[in-house]
């Protein structure tokens, strides 16, 4: 049975997949090692080229004035990759901007995957460099206008045939293409085929037994790689997934924290089997703070007891992950090891001796002074949350977004809405909206993730948007 390979490249008006746009593309279509058929393309990216990328890659505003737009040349790359394997030289960074481009015009665009730098380290262990001009170098092989996207295709495609004629080629590309998956391994009913047809986008994904039960639940950015990886996984979890895993489902959520919001919902609705044997080890530890009868400001690390919720929101599995992250906060803010607990007893504190300490542990510094640089490493330990607010997301297709709606700082529900319906209308906004249930849970989600996405609060404003709409 002949292989059918998409060798791709493209060029770019950058390396950043949400701001850039592709400039260039060219295919080249294989069976087995042998090249059938070539395609390429200028693309107007809509935006001016950067000075550094023409200078790079010879393209420039002139020569794309008159190129189709990307949607315009969509339907080809859609009909000339069908049924292929998509190759590339690094296939995250090509991949990525097309189905980027793809995700704009409300299509997902999903191809199984080979990457000719990982395929030639898995063939050629021995060399020291695998770019594409150490590899072309290596087999002798010329790219004519190195940079543009016909001919890094065809150095590729020529790469490609040199490997496949390797020894043991066939089993590293099967391999690659699915992710470390023999299929004789998958449980019954679960075929390579399904799980590549599989969404790469984010949401919650559902394994069932053979009776339909649920007997997993999880959350991924990436539901198709993730649930590969849970079939590739050699653990206890592996070996569950396989006893008991039958089938699969999915919801797309768009939103990374809607996604663990209805992953956490959904879990302790349906409490799973594999869930319940495989619960993440408690935080047990958390932050407590104090002042002591001279005034200043103590930061300690003390064991949460059963059903206590503090007000510092960080927590920690183990004692000493606790201890090393105090001593973080005493390097960034010159604070006193003993005023943090990391020392008992009286006298100078070690921070003291090398000169990181100010001298709070042998009344040198007064406490208001200590106590201002204490309440600033605070402030790093926690979001505030508190007021009214919609938390703005992407959407599950390019059409719409996503919200997060929080009520008196607490997570109260989500949903989605056409771009076409303003983000300022809040009342036909929440008309669609999911409500949950808060808990303890929902609101670590959701300081996590001001934490991660930098949000601004608004408070004056209904809304609190972190992406532009």
């Amino acid at each position: 049975m002949s292989k059918k390979f998409a060798v791709i490249d493209i060029e770019t008006t950058g390396g950043l997949v949400k701001r850039d746009r592709i400039i260039e593309i060219a295919i080249i279509l294989m069976e087995d090692d042998r090249i059938v058929d070539q395609y390429s393309s200028l693309i107007n990216p809509g935006r001016s080229i950067p000075y550094n990328i023409t200078q790079i890659t010879g393209i420039d505003d002139e020569m794309v004035a008159g190129a189709p737009y990307f949607f315009e040349v969509a339907r080809d790359i859609v009909e000339w990759t069908e049924g292929h394997v998509f190759v590339a030289q690094n296939v995250r960074f090509d991949y990525g901007f097309i189905r980027r481009e793809f995700e704009q015009l409300g299509y997902t665009y999903t191809r199984r995957q080979l990457c000719t730098s990982r395929l030639s380290r898995r063939l050629m262990p021995e060399l020291k460099h695998y770019g594409l001009d150490k590899l072309t170098s290596h087999f002798g092989i010329e790219i004519k206008n190195r940079h543009r996207a016909f001919d890094d295709a065809y150095a590729t495609a020529e790469l490609l045939s040199r490997l496949l004629q390797m020894q043991e080629s066939g089993t590293k590309i099967q391999q690659l293409v699915n992710q470390g998956i023999k299929e004789s391994k998958l449980p019954p009913g679960i075929t390579l085929d399904r799980l590549h047809e599989l969404p790469e986008a984010c949401g919650v994904y559902y394994l069932h037994d053979a009776e339909g039960a649920l007997v997993y639940i999880g959350k991924s950015i990436n539901i198709q790689k993730r649930l590969f990886e849970h079939f590739a996984e050699i653990s206890n979890k592996g070996t569950q997934m396989e006893q008991y895993v039958r089938d699969f489902s999915y919801t797309i959520t768009g939103s990374e924290l809607i996604a663990l919001i209805l992953e956490a919902n959904e879990i302790k609705t349906h409490n799973p089997v594999i869930n319940r044997a495989q619960r993440a080890k408690p935080r047990n530890f958390t932050v407590i703070t104090s002042f002591d009868q001279l005034g200043y400001q103590h930061i300690g690390i003390q064991k949460v007891k059963d059903g206590e919720e503090t007000a510092i929101r960080k927590y920690f599995t183990v004692r000493q992950h606790g201890t090393q992250f105090l001593k973080h906060l005493a390097d960034l803010h010159q604070l006193c090891y003993s005023k943090l607990g990391l020392e008992k007893g009286s006298g100078p504190c070690f921070a003291y001796n090398i000169g990181k300490c100010l001298g709070a542990c042998v009344g040198e510094e007064s406490a208001e002074s200590y106590n201002i640089r204490a309440a600033l490493a605070l402030d790093t330990l926690f979001v505030p949350v508190s007021g009214h607010f919609l938390l703005i997301d992407p959407g599950r297709t390019s059409d719409e977004y996503s919200y997060v709606y929080v009520r008196d700082g607490e997570v109260t529900g989500y949903g989605w809405c056409d771009k076409s319906l303003p983000i300022s209308d809040v009342e036909s906004v929440l008309e669609g909206m999911k409500p949950v249930t808060s808990r303890p849970e929902l609101q670590s989600f959701l300081v996590q993730y001001l934490e991660k996405r930098k949000y601004e609060k608004k408070i004056d404003l209904p809304v609190w948007t972190g992406m532009a709409t």
